[in-house]
């Protein structure tokens, strides 16, 4: 049966002073023994026991003066290094006081005793402290993952601290410089020495890294560079300090939208301001990943009122738990007479509408439900919003509205034509078109997570088939500068930077959780009405603004009753399809 005693501040403490006094022992009695070059005189015995009992006591006094028995043995540092020589400093220095105030009590001594046990004792009692600590450091190699920091900052030295510690299991064997490169390269922090980023695949290779962990903020760019040679060179586990709050920080994994994000250069987030503070504001679809993002930014900034609607309880629950002073209000926008009674109630000054049903295989099986959801909910809030004199309607459209090859795309387009042509008197009506957003429900991207994590496979339509992506919280907010300078009938296009391929996506997904040759990708053929490749723009004729990351297309003319007329035909309509492609000649369902 083993033992074992739980180390407590008493234990660690009586432990201490016992060692010290050993160690005080064995240090004041090879002082005498080198004094006298190992034939020491029997008469300095006669006063060996009072002198070292008058230094232990000030010793042990001066140790605890400088708090040197709190400190955790494993956790030795520099300043408990100046803490010990601070304790002998003085309790040597009141002990030469003693000599001369009191020489008979010590007589005979030879005082160069005391100038070679102060050596001998910070030596012996300083090693004691500090061979937990080298040992730690020795054994942390052998048990923990040799870890790459990228990064020679003040988040690299705390993440050595933290290692040595044993708060991660991470065992840091080298910094390469990303920063300062010139002045840091071969120098050293916590022992870890630096490298130029030149050297960073020998570094990989002689230090057998497995693991990195970025510590210094680096461009979309310079991340997917160093993350595509990490990779290459077998390192897999990518980790980035994240803040959080203004001074707390914590290691977290490097996740795909840390590479997929793209961060537009010209957010204006004053004219956002400008245009959202102070206003009413009804947000539909706001229990869905954009419509709770829109509630949650116009909250931000500064809105009077907010009523977030949506048919989906547990939604509108989720969304009321994080803004709490929000009206809640469980309705279906299909119900024109429920949105017309709320609009004349209200009167809100801005409506945003994001209320759809955007998932492509859904709509292809439920035509009649799309058509009436994304169409006529739609319709029904930009009447309603015109009578309630609203003054701006901002719809939320789809690439998948470019062309489209299904059925949500062929809705979405009717309602961008609609917003167009419609007569809307004094309320300013605009579209915003945007491709996907990362993370949002049912997107790819946790599609791709949950399956990973249940061991895989992970499946993919085809192998050449690619997408745009924006981060949630930046699009909307490229949607609310796009409405803020919205003067009506315009569709406003989201420069969704370059597309990726999902096939690349899910190599990286998998590389990144380390799963690589353990996971295959099974490809599974598109689904109906899938694109290979989603377009963004429909024609080179595309209005610029004063923002590059928004433009404007060319309008579609239609005659609005005969709109209206379509529209309705639509709706009783057996062939959904046929009567979409009459509207949206464009369409080609597949």
């Amino acid at each position: 049966m083993k033992f074992h005693i739980k180390p407590t501040a008493t234990r660690r403490t009586l432990f201490f002073i016992g060692t010290d006094m050993i160690l005080s022992l064995v240090s004041l009695y090879s002082a005498y023994l080198l004094r006298f070059n190992f034939h020491m005189e029997t008469q300095f015995l006669q006063t060996f026991w009072v002198v070292y009992g008058v230094l232990v006591s000030l010793k042990v006094a001066g140790m605890f003066l400088f708090k040197s028995y709190f400190s955790v043995w494993r956790f030795f540092s520099f300043s408990d290094a100046q803490n010990i020589i601070k304790a002998h400093l003085f309790s040597y220095g009141a002990f030469v006081l003693l000599y001369f105030l009191l020489p008979s009590l010590f007589v005979p001594f030879p005082r160069s005793v005391i100038i070679i046990d102060f050596f001998l004792s910070l030596i012996l009692i300083g090693m004691l402290r500090a061979a937990k600590r080298f040992w730690n450091e020795a054994m942390q190699d052998r048990t923990l993952k040799p870890t790459l920091l990228l990064g020679a900052n003040s988040k690299a030295a705390t993440i050595i601290q933290s290692a040595l510690k044993h708060e991660i299991d991470y065992y840091p064997v080298a910094i390469v410089a990303v920063d300062n490169k010139e002045t840091l390269s071969d120098s050293y922090i916590h022992n870890v020495k630096v490298y130029a980023l030149e050297k960073l695949t020998d570094v990989i290779r002689k230090k057998r890294v497995e693991a990195a962990i970025i510590t210094h903020p680096m461009s979309q760019k310079e991340l997917k560079e160093v993350v595509s040679h990490l990779n290459d060179l077998g390192v897999s586990e990518i980790k980035r300090v994240k803040l959080l709050g203004s001074e707390h920080e914590r290691l977290e994994n490097l996740s795909i939208e840390d590479l997929l994000a793209r961060h537009p250069q010209d957010l204006d987030t004053s004219t956002i301001a400008a245009f959202i503070k102070d206003k009413t504001i009804l947000v539909t679809g706001a229990g869905g990943s954009i419509g709770s993002e829109i509630a949650r930014q116009c909250r931000h900034f500064g809105a009077a009122a907010l009523t977030l609607v949506d048919n989906c309880e547990y939604n509108l629950y989720r969304i009321g738990e994080e803004i709490g002073d929000a009206d809640m209000r469980l309705l279906d926008v299909t119900d024109l007479k429920a949105v017309d009674k709320l609009m004349r109630e209200l009167a809100p000054q801005i409506v945003i509408h994001a209320a759809a049903y955007k998932h492509v295989p859904i709509c292809e099986h439920n035509p009649d439900a799309a058509v009436h959801n994304n169409i006529i909910g739609t319709k029904n809030v930009i009447d309603c919003a015109i009578v309630s004199c609203a003054e701006k309607v901002v719809i939320i459209s789809t690439d998948k509205a470019v062309r489209p090859t299904n059925v949500m795309g062929a809705t979405k387009r009717v309602t961008e034509l609609y917003a167009q042509n419609v007569p809307s008197g004094n309320t300013d009506i605009a579209v915003v078109r945007f491709g996907n957003v990362l993370g949002s429900s049912g997107s790819v991207i946790p599609k791709f997570k949950h399956q990973i994590e249940e061991g895989g496979p992970v499946t993919v339509t085809h192998s050449e088939i690619t997408r745009y992506f924006m981060l949630i919280p930046e699009a909307c907010q490229l949607v609310l500068q796009a409405a803020a300078i919205a003067k009506g009938r315009e569709l406003f296009i989201l420069d969704m930077g370059d597309p990726v391929k999902i096939d690349d996506l899910a190599k990286q997904m998998i590389r990144l959780y380390g799963k690589e040759g353990e996971i295959e990708i099974v490809y599974t053929g598109l689904r109906p009405g899938e694109k290979l490749y989603e377009e963004i723009l429909i024609s080179e004729s595309e209005q610029k603004t004063q923002y590059s990351s928004i433009v404007i297309a060319h309008p579609t003319e239609y005659d609005i009753e005969m709109l209206r007329h379509d529209i309705d035909v639509l709706v009783v309509a057996e062939e959904k399809i046929k009567q979409l492609q009459k509207i949206v000649p464009e369409f080609e369902h597949r």
